[in-house]
């Protein structure tokens, strides 16, 4: 079967599944795994956006595509009709900042050979473990897929029956989501932060992130902040808490336990690595409990 996967965390079930020789396209924020994407891979899609631009810049480009009913990302349908997939694997969950569901569905209809178009719209773990095997059935692996979700799933239930033995509280997390304007969590990570043991004290699962004010991060007086921009990795994000720490209004970190953690991979893509990113999370939560996460997932940003 030929494929092409138009986000990164189909791309990751597909490599998962052991099918990585049926993706004949892939979008440009593939980048996992690295040892099953060659250099020379298709890629479909593209980015109208900077993304070394200040959080700021980024946010007004944003604003200014959900205004005009734009999207960030471009595809290239001359591309995609030479490749001749029999299956495309899109997104439904947002118009503005992935590629848009029904741009998807207009080019593949215009096809010689319409391909099957499979839309994910995860909003929760559970639903993410739905879209694998939604994703194996697509591609005929689906018992690969059912073993997969087995895996993830007992991988799940063993942070929980370790939390329950220790008995240890829960933190106030909040997990900074963007830093200019300030963004909550949102989606299916407030449920991660449960699932690791926190309270996520800004966001609620199952709901978009939003703007925030300082004043609401404070009142929410959180125990641990997790600085977490979307789509960066644990460098990044620890170098945009160092930055935040170094500005008043966010002078009260000083007396609050901050990290910093490679969202891109562990938070913001509805794939299999958002277990990782809930092992992650309790290691961060509950030192006493479970060993330190690594600096490539996580950093510790100490007071001066």
């Amino acid at each position: 079967m030929r494929v092409i996967s138009l986000l990164p965390a189909a791309t990751e079930i597909i490599c998962e599944l052991g099918a990585a020789d049926m993706l004949v396209g892939i979008s440009h924020d593939s980048d996992f795994p690295s040892e099953l994407l060659h250099a020379g891979m298709p890629r479909v899609t593209r980015s109208t956006i900077d993304p070394e631009a200040a959080p700021a810049e980024i946010d007004r480009m944003v604003r200014v595509a959900d205004t005009l009913g734009d999207s960030l990302y471009l595809l290239d349908a001359d591309a995609i009709a030479t490749l001749e997939p029999e299956l495309i694997i899109t997104q439904g969950i947002c118009d503005v900042c992935a590629i848009r569901e029904a741009d998807v569905r207009i080019i593949a209809e215009g096809l010689r050979n319409p391909p099957v178009v499979l839309s994910l719209s995860a909003d929760s773990l559970e639903e993410m473990l739905s879209d694998i095997r939604r994703v194996g059935a697509a591609i005929e692996r689906w018992q690969l897929a059912e073993a997969l979700v087995t895996r993830l799933e007992d991988r799940l239930r063993k942070v929980h029956e370790r939390l329950v033995q220790a008995s240890v509280p829960r933190p106030r997390v909040a997990i900074i989501e963007w830093t200019d304007p300030i963004y909550n969590s949102g989606h299916w990570v407030p449920q991660m932060v449960r699932r690791a043991g926190g309270i996520e004290v800004l966001g609620k699962a199952q709901e978009r992130s939003r703007v925030v004010t300082m004043a609401e991060v404070v009142a929410s007086k959180p125990d641990t902040v997790i600085v977490a921009p979307c789509g960066y990795n644990a460098e990044r994000a620890a170098s945009e808490g160092t930055a935040l720490r170094g500005q008043k209004e966010w002078s009260w970190l000083a007396h609050t336990r901050v990290w910093a953690m490679d969202s891109n991979s562990f938070l913001t893509r509805p794939g299999p690595r958002l277990v990782d990113g809930v092992e992650t999370l309790a290691e961060i939560f509950h030192p006493t409990v479970f060993p330190r996460p690594s600096r490539s997932r996580a950093v510790e940003l100490r007071s001066a």
